[in-house]
C-alpha cells in the first residue's frame, strides 16, 4: 500500500510540474493578447483628452457707452453635454475680470445649478447676484443680457433663458426687468463682433 501510494506521487509530481510550467510559459502570451494597448491605456470618456480641450465662446462685458454689451472671445472648456457647455459658459462669464474690462455681473455671483428644457435654458445662480446689484433699469438689463447673450450666442439649440436667484423665481431683479418668464436675446443691447484683423 506504501509502496503503492509512493509510485503514484511518483507520478504525479512530473506531471505536476509539467503543467506548472506550461501555465507559467503559455499564460502571460494570451491575456496579453486579450488586453490590447488600447485598453489598457485609452482614457476614459470625460478623461484627459477632454478635460484638455477647449472651445471659443463669446463673453459678454459692458461697452465703453456703459449702455451696451460688446464680446470678448475666450477658451472655455469643452463639455460633451449640451448642459455641461452651458454650464461652462456661465461659470466663465460669471468670473471675475481684470481692468479695463468691466462686467455687468455682481461680484461674488455664482452658479447654483443650470438645465435645459427644450430650446430653455434655467440658469439658478447665487443670491449675489440681487444682493450685490447696484440698481438702474439699465445696469439691471445689461445684467440680464449678460447671461442671455452668454448662451444663446454659443449655443444654438438655446433661444431663451431665465434666470432664477437662489432657487428662487424673482419678479424682477432690481425693481425692472421682470424675471417671471424666459427671455430672447435683445440685438439693440448687443453690439455686433468686431471683425476679425487681416
Amino acid at each position: 500500500m506504501n509502496a503503492s501510494r509512493a509510485l503514484m506521487i511518483a507520478a504525479a509530481v512530473p506531471v505536476t510540474i509539467a503543467l506548472g510550467w506550461a501555465l507559467f510559459v503559455t499564460l502571460p502570451g494570451r491575456v496579453a493578447t486579450t488586453l490590447s494597448p488600447d485598453a489598457t491605456s485609452a482614457p476614459a470618456a470625460g478623461g484627459a483628452d477632454t478635460a484638455d480641450r477647449k472651445i471659443k465662446a463669446r463673453l459678454f462685458y459692458v461697452a465703453d457707452d456703459g449702455r451696451t454689451l460688446t464680446s470678448v472671445e475666450q477658451d472655455v472648456p469643452f463639455a460633451e453635454r449640451p448642459v455641461d457647455q452651458a454650464k461652462a459658459i456661465v461659470t466663465a462669464q460669471l468670473a471675475p475680470v481684470a481692468e479695463p474690462i468691466v462686467s455687468a455681473i455682481p461680484v461674488g455671483t455664482t452658479l447654483r445649478a443650470l438645465f435645459i428644457t427644450g430650446s430653455e435654458a434655467y440658469v439658478d445662480l447665487s443670491r449675489e447676484l440681487a444682493a450685490n446689484h447696484p440698481g438702474g433699469s439699465m445696469h439691471e438689463r445689461l445684467t440680464v443680457e449678460t447671461i442671455v447673450s452668454a448662451l444663446t450666442a454659443n449655443l444654438p439649440a438655446v433661444t431663451s433663458v431665465q434666470i432664477l436667484v437662489d432657487g428662487k423665481e424673482l419678479e424682477t431683479l432690481a425693481g425692472h426687468i421682470a424675471l417671471s418668464r424666459p427671455m430672447v436675446p435683445n440685438d439693440a443691447i448687443r453690439q455686433p463682433p468686431a471683425e476679425p484683423t487681416p
